[in-house]
C-alpha cells in the first residue's frame, strides 16, 4: 500500500495530499466520515471527485445528479488542462487565504474554489456550443454559491475568489492567471451594448471587495484595485488605483499583488 501510495504521490501529489488530509479528517471528526468517503475517497482522481462535487452542489428538481455528473465526467476526460486549472485554482486559495490551512478546505467548504470550477465546466460547455445547458449551469451556480459568472467569460488559472459572495463576472470579460479578488467584485459593463463590452484584467492584479470594474477597459498586470473603487478607465501595471471613480494613487507597492495580498495604501 505504501508503495503505491509513493507512486500515486509522483503523479499526482496534488490529489495525493487531499486524500493524506481527508484521512486525516475522518480520524479527528468521524461525523463527517460519510461526507469525506463519497465526496473524496470514494474517487480514483481529483477529477471524478471535482464532477461528483459538481453534480451534488448543482443538482435540483429540474436537473438530475446524475445528468449533471455525466456531462462533468466528460468534459474533464474530454479536457485536461479543466483538471490541471483546478489544482492551480486550489494552490492559490490555500497559498493566499489565511484561513485555508489544508488542501482539503477549499474543495469541501469554500464556495468560492466550488463556484469556480463550476464555471469551468460551464465554459466547456459553451465552447461545445452546448449554450442552453451551459445558461443553466451559470444559473445554478449563482444560486447555489452567490457567484455569477457568464459561462462564455475567459478566466485563467490560479484565481482566487476570497469570500466569494455577490461576484459578477459579465460575457465578454477576460481575467488573467494568478488573479486574487474579494467579495462583492464585479466585472460589468456600463450600458446596453452588445460586443465587447467587459473588463480584461491582466496577471496578478488584485481586486479589492465590492471594487467595480466597467466596460471594454484593461486592467494591467500586477496593479491593485482597493476596495470599493469604481473602475471606468484602463488601469496601467504595477500600479494601485482607489476611489469612485477610481485615479492612481501609487505604485503596486511589491512584485506580486495578487500573491502577497496586502490592501493597505501607504504615502
Amino acid at each position: 500500500m505504501a508503495e503505491k501510495r509513493a507512486k500515486i504521490a509522483a503523479v499526482d501529489p496534488v490529489w495525493t495530499r487531499i486524500c493524506d488530509e481527508a484521512r486525516k479528517a475522518v480520524h479527528d471528526e468521524p461525523l463527517l466520515g460519510g461526507l469525506i468517503h463519497s465526496g473524496l475517497l470514494h474517487h480514483a482522481s481529483f477529477e471524478r471527485a471535482l464532477a461528483y462535487r459538481f453534480s451534488l452542489k448543482l443538482a435540483s428538481g429540474e436537473m438530475s445528479e446524475q445528468i449533471l455528473r455525466e456531462f462533468a465526467d466528460e468534459a474533464y476526460a474530454d479536457e485536461p488542462d479543466l483538471g490541471q486549472a483546478a489544482r492551480a485554482d486550489l494552490v492559490a486559495v490555500h497559498d493566499r487565504d489565511p484561513a485555508c490551512h489544508r488542501y482539503v478546505q477549499p474543495v469541501l467548504f469554500f464556495k468560492g474554489f466550488q463556484a469556480l470550477q463550476a464555471y469551468r465546466v460551464g465554459h466547456w460547455l459553451w465552447r461545445k456550443g452546448r449554450h442552453d445547458m451551459a445558461y443553466f449551469v451559470q444559473m445554478r451556480t449563482s444560486e447555489a454559491f452567490g457567484v455569477d459568472i457568464h459561462p462564455a467569460a475567459r478566466i485563467g488559472r490560479g484565481l482566487m475568489i476570497d469570500h466569494a459572495h455577490s461576484i459578477v463576472i459579465g460575457e465578454t470579460a477576460v481575467v488573467g492567471d494568478n488573479v486574487s479578488m474579494l467579495h462583492s467584485v464585479t466585472l460589468g459593463g456600463t450600458g446596453k451594448q452588445e460586443q465587447d463590452r467587459h473588463p480584461k484584467i491582466g496577471n496578478g492584479v488584485l481586486i479589492g471587495a465590492g471594487a467595480k470594474v466597467l466596460g471594454n477597459i484593461r486592467v494591467g498586470d500586477n496593479s491593485r484595485i482597493a476596495a470599493g473603487s469604481v473602475v471606468l478607465e484602463d488601469v496601467p501595471e504595477c500600479k494601485t488605483v482607489a476611489g469612485v471613480p477610481a485615479h492612481i494613487v501609487g505604485e503596486a507597492g511589491c512584485e506580486h499583488p495578487a500573491t502577497e495580498m496586502d490592501q493597505l495604501i501607504r504615502e
